[in-house]
Order: C-alpha cells, then structure tokens, then sequence
C-alpha cells in the first residue's frame, strides 16, 4: 500500500483553527499516536476512504452502529425514501411507533419507550426519571463505565476521558459530582459498602453490562445478579446501559442473555442504522412519569427523526430477517481474534485478548486478567501507539486509543480478515525490529 497523507495533514491543520483539537469529539484527534488523523471521504461496506485515496479496511465501525457495515443497501434506501417523505415533522409519525414498537417486542423488560437524539441523552434522561421515581439523588456507577458526557458520568469514566486520563471534567459543578458514586466494576464488596452508608439515597446504579468503553471486560459470576438483587433490596432501579450492546450480540439486549430484568434499559448506536439517535425504556409505572403524562420533562425537536428512525428500523430489519447474521459475524471475529492472539503468542508480545460476539479489545500487558479500570491502565500504551501507526499505513483502521474496542460487520469478508492479520504480523514485526535495533 503506497499510503500518503498529505490532504489529511492540510485538511487537519485547517481544521484546528476552526474546531477545538481539530475535531468534533475526542476520541478522534489521535492526541497520543504520534500522528495526526486522517480525514476520511466516503466509506462503502467494510472499507473507509481517506482524502488521500487511502483504503481502510475499518474496525471503528462508527464506534458500534454499523453492524451491517457502511452504507448498507438497505439502509441508504430507507433514508433516501424517508428524507423524500420529509426530513423532520415535528409531530409523531406512524414509522416512530411501528420502530419503537419493535425494539419493545425484542426488550421484554420494557414497557415503554421514548425515543431521544443520543446515547448521552439516554442516560442522562435516564437518571433524572429514576432520581424522580425514587425521590433520591445519588447514582452509582463504576470506574471507568461510559454513560455519555452529561455531568453526572464524567467521574472516572471511560473511553475519550480514560484516553485522556481526566478523571473528571472541568464545568461540573461540585455539587452534581457530589450525587454520583464510584465502585469498581466486578466489586460487588464495594458496592455493598457503599449501599450499607448511603442505601436509602441511593437511586440506581448504572452499568454496561459487558463495559465496552475501557476495552471490553466481563462480569463475574454472579455480579449483575448481584446488582439486581442489592437494587430490589434497597428500593433503587437498576439501569442497564446498552447503547453499545443493544442488538450487538443478539436480537435484543445482553440482558436476555445474561438473564437480568433491569428497571430502565437505555440504547443508541446500532437502532439508528448510523444516524443519530437514542432511546431508554423500562416498566410502564416509571415510564408513566415523563412529560406529558407526568411531571419528568424530557423532550427534543428531533427525537423520533423520520430519517434516523428509517436508518434504525432498516437495520433492525435485516438483523431480525437474517437468522444466521449474528453467528456469521461471530465466525468472522473468531477467526480474527485466534490469528491475533497467535502472532502475538509467537512474537512473545503479554497481552490479554477479549472477545465477544462481534466485539474485540486487546490489552497489552503482563497482567494476570482485566477485570476492573485499575487493570486495564496497566496496557501499554507506547506499544499501542507503534502498532497503531504501522496498521494504518497498512489499511487497518483501529481506534486511537488502547481503550476502545473493535467491531466487526456482517461486512467484513474472510479476505478482509486475512489481510488483517498480515497487517498485523508486519506491524508486529516491526515493533519488535525496532526495539531490537
């Protein structure tokens, strides 16, 4: 691959002088990978152009919509007939309640639902009902869990901020961060101290069930279950943060297959089919609560968007009509995680390998396991970075940081994956050149 990037570096230089960083989120900025981002063009199925003609072959995958991979037929087909019919009404539309009626047939646990712009307002709006249900004020999350940017979650949270090492955000009043408790993911010890101190204040707590925005980590036996109960104990809601898992890993939620019934589930990513979109749901007497059937105001000119909730129900709708999609993916992921995990091996590389379903992280590190925020900060972050370099002019396209997982689409090919792992060998064997020099 001839890879070039002098568009990008002129493109990006332009752009720092209009946007903070030179970007519209974070994560994006590639701050510590010792160089600047590429601006990408188009992207088609399981590869992203940059606008140096550069092709990737993408494991960003939008950070989780894209399960189909880009501009799938079906889904630029709904939009484009959706945007025909009219970009936004401004009133409910007959699509809205088909699409939501859909996701509460594949989500058991919820009742109702309302449809929101993203991810951060689910959970953001989340909170405030179950803060209005219970008539407390303290939430509690975990170390290094990503609920969006609302000031309640930027205490120790995940992906851009774990990137950046900001334990917590300039502008959020002492006051908000005083009503959010941290625990350690996969300590339920901790949780249970904290709900013997401040039980009777506490309103929920708040979780990705397979936190997915500190790498990808697993509960341990028992601990969502664990949550659930300490939840109905003390009169708290238990909040299942599934704006990644949602429809990721099966028709419906993780929490089908983990087998917990939270109070409020909220979602993003994957039900807007790569629109902006968002949506929390739960048991109809807290749902009951929002504006205007009761007191909790919530409200946006663009939820429900025609063209997102086309985008959102076209995606759904091959997930739903394609019985072997999810295993195919999953195929597709194993075979790329056993070559990954290999090379590694046999360059003598300690790393930790997550997977799950479509969902990978690598952890690079001596470590024994991952399991909490603690853990995944001992990675390597300098080998990280090499390795993210040499990919790249390669044609892979990871995310940025060490932190984030990777996605595999439906659109990914065998051929996609062994030219991955190619990648991948050459990028490790330079690395290893390098500090053998």
């Amino acid at each position: 691959m001839n890879w070039k990037n002098d568009e990008s570096n002129t493109a990006f230089q332009r752009a720092l002088q209009i946007l903070p960083g030179g970007v519209n989120s974070p994560v994006r900025a590639w701050k510590h990978m010792d160089m600047d981002p590429v601006i990408i063009e188009r992207a088609n199925g399981s590869k992203i152009y940059d606008i140096d003609g550069n092709e990737y072959i993408d494991y960003i995958a939008s950070y989780g919509p894209l399960i189909l991979g880009h501009a799938h037929p079906s889904v630029v087909n709904a939009i484009q007939s959706a945007a025909k019919r009219g970009t936004t009404y401004g009133s409910t539309s007959l699509e809205e309640i088909d699409f939501c009626q859909e996701i509460l047939e594949a989500f058991p646990a919820m009742d109702k639902i309302r449809l929101v712009n993203s991810g951060t307002e689910a959970t953001m709006s989340a909170i405030r009902l179950a803060r209005a249900y219970t008539q407390r004020d303290l939430i509690l999350k975990f170390e290094g869990c990503y609920h969006g940017h609302a000031d309640p979650f930027l205490m120790k949270a995940g992906s851009g901020l774990l990137t950046e090492r900001i334990p917590s955000s300039p502008g959020v009043p002492l006051s908000t961060a005083q009503c959010t408790l941290n625990a350690s993911f996969n300590n339920f010890e901790q949780v249970e101290t904290l709900f013997q101190h401040h039980g009777s204040h506490i309103a929920a707590i708040i979780v990705e069930p397979f936190p997915a925005n500190m790498g990808l980590l697993f509960p341990k036996e028992k601990f969502l279950q664990m949550l659930r109960e300490i939840t109905i104990q003390y009169g708290s809601l238990l909040i299942l943060d599934e704006v990644i898992s949602g429809f990721r890993f099966c028709y419906g939620g993780l929490q089908s297959i983990v087998g917990i019934e939270p109070d409020i589930t909220t979602l993003g990513k994957i039900i807007g089919g790569g629109l902006p979109i968002g949506a929390y749901g739960g048991r109809e007497e807290i749902m009951n609560l929002i504006a205007p059937q009761g007191s909790v105001y919530q409200a946006g000119t663009l939820s429900g968007n025609p063209i997102a909730v086309a985008a959102g129900r076209a995606t759904l709708m091959e997930l739903k009509n394609q019985p072997t999609l999810y295993d195919d993916i999953q195929d597709q992921t194993k075979t790329l995680t056993f070559g990954l995990d290999t090379i590694l091996q046999n360059h003598g590389i300690p790393h930790i390998l997550h997977s799950y379903g479509s969902v990978f992280s690598l952890f690079l590190t001596n470590a024994s396991s991952i399991d909490d925020y603690n853990d995944v900060l001992k990675s390597n972050e300098t080998i990280f970075s090499s390795l993210f370099t040499t990919l790249i002019k390669r044609g892979i396209m990871i995310a940025p940081s060490p932190y984030e997982v990777s996605f595999v689409s439906a659109a990914h090919t065998q051929l996609d994956i062994n030219n991955t792992l190619i990648s991948w060998e050459e990028a490790v064997t330079k690395w290893k050149q390098k500090i053998n020099v």
